[in-house]
Order: structure tokens, then sequence, then C-alpha cells
């Protein structure tokens, strides 16, 4: 399968929760970060599923099987005043990698974004992933190399929060 228009782009359900699980394994294992997945099904039916959902998840269907993932949501940009999609994960089976998968879920996406009304869609990539970065530049998306990501989590996290 050549044509990334032969994928099914398809909202997760809460009877996806598994299978959710099963990508974000699959994306720990290839990042090498498979010990520190905390992820629950209770966590994922709380947080995506429930009242406030924190996070969409999209699943590339190749017939009845899932391909590939992309969790994301929405951002806002003070400066141009417009939302904006965030894109926290992308994840390809190894064995459908090449085949068009990771360009419908971002095409999906861009339309997505563009009928919401957003300005810009990003996400951070890890610097040894050298084959995701030559696919993102080859869809025209460019790095931020003027910024810098930081995080706060854990025993830092709890200690600013009880200042």
């Amino acid at each position: 399968m050549s044509s990334s228009e032969s994928f099914r782009i398809e909202p997760a359900t809460e009877r996806d929760i598994p299978l959710i699980l099963e990508f974000v394994r699959g994306l720990a294992e290839y990042e090498k970060h498979l010990d520190k997945v905390e992820a629950t099904a209770e966590r994922i039916l709380k947080t995506i599923f429930g009242i406030d959902p924190a996070a969409q998840v999209l699943f590339a269907y190749e017939n009845d099987t899932a391909m590939g993932f992309a969790v994301f949501f929405y951002t806002y940009s003070t400066f141009v005043g417009l939302p904006g999609l965030y894109l926290e994960d992308l994840y390809v089976k190894p064995e459908a990698r090449g085949k068009g998968v990771g360009r419908a879920l971002l095409r999906y996406l861009a339309r997505l974004a563009k009928e919401r009304n957003c300005y810009r869609i990003e996400w951070a990539v890890l610097h040894w992933n050298e084959s995701a970065i030559r696919f993102y530049k080859g869809l025209g998306a460019v790095p931020m190399d003027e910024w810098q990501v930081y995080r706060l989590s854990g025993e830092a996290l709890d200690r600013l929060a009880k200042e």
C-alpha cells in the first residue's frame, strides 16, 4: 500500500483503551523508555474519555488492523490569539513504516487544525530519531531551535506546589 489515502483514520473510543495502552508501550519501547510507562486503563478512561478530556487519540487502520496512532491536545498562542494542536505522540508499528501511515495521521490532523481555526501544529522529537526528523522536514516542518523545552515533575513539582 503506497498511498496514505488507503488508511482509515478514526478517533479512539473507550473500547480502544487496551489498544491505546498497546501503542503507548510500543512507542515507549521504541524510544527506550518502556520502564517509564505508568499509564493504566483507569487513567486513560479518566483523562481521555472522562468529563474533561486532556487529549484525543486517533488510530490509522489498514483494513481492520490499527497500524499507527496519534495523541494530541489543544494549545493556545497568546501572540496570535488562536488555538493550536500539540502532537504528543505519533507512533507507527514497525511493519507499517514507510507505507504512509504517519503522513495519513498528520494529514488528518492538518485538516482538523484548519477546520478548527488552529494556527499551527507543534511537537517534539528526540534528537537521535533521525528518520522521524527527516520525515518531518520532508513535510515542511521546521525545528524551533531557539526554544528549549523545560519540564517540572516529580519531587520538584511537589515542592513548588507546596510553597
